[in-house]
């Protein structure tokens, strides 16, 4: 059985345009940026879909706007896929989405936090003192050297992000990187300057994190629904109450995603969703190499290849028909009226054995309409044959147990209450 895990991205995988199918599909998704626009006083959606990539791109317009759109996503994907998650994670800003989609933050008191968070790390690092640069080729331990050796009492410089046995993320004042970057190129690394007007996860944002501490302090939390996994520790959070803390260490302190991964890993996490815009975390997954299946839900193939997966996972496709086959014959008949039972039993047999046919000769898997039509049609049988009430909910709780569907089938409580 699939243990799923949802995966929430953080700044760097915003672009003009993310979240403008779902806003002009759902009602919903319209009603999130609603309330984020009257939350802080500006039109999101029309800096999303229409805006210049520089003016999303502030750290303190694009957090909010990640949040949104994550937020938006993990909402109508709830609804299509009735997907049960293990455990949320997400990455720096993501945590903020996993908290909020766990239940232990609302939505629009995380909008209004993480602007004032952009706010705060821009505010905590004029424009050119801090860097951060992108390493690869080089095991984190020797990086950990060579920022040691460029880190001084004037200037810090410090790994700020474990994203991968072949990524890691340095920070700190642009000339320490500059200079550690000439260094890690001499022995081969891959380096990569990042477009960032900061250096975050870093001391340099100790100002930052002292006022952020203050921000979260005015707001509620709640327990978690599901368990979501700190940056900080690369563990899940034993209580709502380590919140305050630990989101104000993770400013100024590294983010564990390998690490992270490690533990959903350890704990037997097979499937993995990244929900927000682009691929940043599947790809990540990819490199710290792990045998998690990883979606994406801004990738539309993604999202057909996960639809297959839920679906292969959650139904015993052709034995739901089949078993309303059995349980039909099985079951007593307390009616004796020959016309009542032709129509009410024979009839609706007959066509849950044409459903079957169909499902056979084609060699597919029946769709989820084909297997609530049986479903329905067994119901019709119960009713006509006045099959006590107790027993019909019985024998359809036994089809679900056998076959594994009652999430799909059943979520409104149709045939079992």
């Amino acid at each position: 059985m699939n243990k799923i895990a949802l995966l929430f991205p953080g700044q760097a995988s915003q672009y003009v345009g993310m979240g403008k199918d779902l806003y002009d599909k759902y009602d919903k998704v319209k009603d999130i940026f609603k309330q984020a626009n009257e939350a802080l006083g500006m039109d999101l959606a029309k800096l999303c879909f229409e805006g210049d990539i520089e003016e999303l791109t502030k750290t303190q317009n694009t957090q909010a706007a990640i949040l949104t759109v994550s937020y938006s996503a993990y909402n109508i994907i709830k609804e299509l896929y009735d997907i049960k998650p293990t455990i949320l994670a997400g990455h720096s800003l993501g945590e903020y989405t996993a908290l909020v989609c766990s239940g232990a933050l609302s939505f629009i008191d995380a909008v209004k936090i993480v602007y004032k968070r952009g706010q705060f790390m821009q505010e905590a690092s004029a424009e050119g003192v801090g860097k951060m640069a992108a390493i690869g080729g080089l095991d984190s331990s020797i990086i950990e050297d060579i920022c040691c050796e460029f880190s001084t009492d004037q200037e810090c410089l410090v790994i700020s992000n474990y994203n991968a046995p072949n990524q890691i993320v340095i920070s700190g004042h642009s000339n320490a990187v500059e200079k550690a970057c000439e260094k890690l190129k001499k022995l081969n690394a891959v380096v990569i300057p990042l477009k960032v007007s900061a250096a975050f996860h870093s001391p340099l944002m100790k100002p930052a994190a002292s006022k952020l501490k203050n921000e979260l302090m005015k707001y509620k939390y709640s327990e978690l629904k599901y368990p979501v996994i700190s940056n900080v520790t690369a563990k899940p959070y034993e209580t709502y109450k380590d919140i305050i803390t630990n989101l104000t260490k993770q400013l100024e302190e590294p983010v564990h995603w390998s690490d992270s991964v490690k533990y959903l890993d350890d704990n037997s996490i097979n499937v993995a969703l990244e929900i927000g815009p682009k691929t940043v975390l599947k790809n990540l997954m990819k490199k710290n190499k792990f045998d998690i299946k990883t979606y994406s839900t801004d990738v539309q193939m993604d999202m057909q290849l996960l639809k297959e997966e839920m679906l292969k996972e959650t139904r015993e496709a052709p034995s739901v028909i089949t078993r309303c086959l059995a349980i039909a014959v099985c079951t007593k008949n307390y009616n004796y009226d020959n016309e009542e039972y032709k129509n009410g039993v024979i009839l609706p047999y007959k066509e849950i054995e044409i459903i079957r046919d169909k499902v056979e000769k084609e060699g597919i898997e029946p769709s989820i309409e084909q297997m609530s039509k049986s479903l329905d049609l067994l119901k019709q049988i119960f009713i006509t044959k006045k099959t006590p009430k107790s027993e019909q909910e019985q024998r359809f709780k036994q089809i679900f147990e056998e076959t594994n569907t009652k999430d799909i089938l059943n979520k409104d409580n149709r045939y079992v209450g």
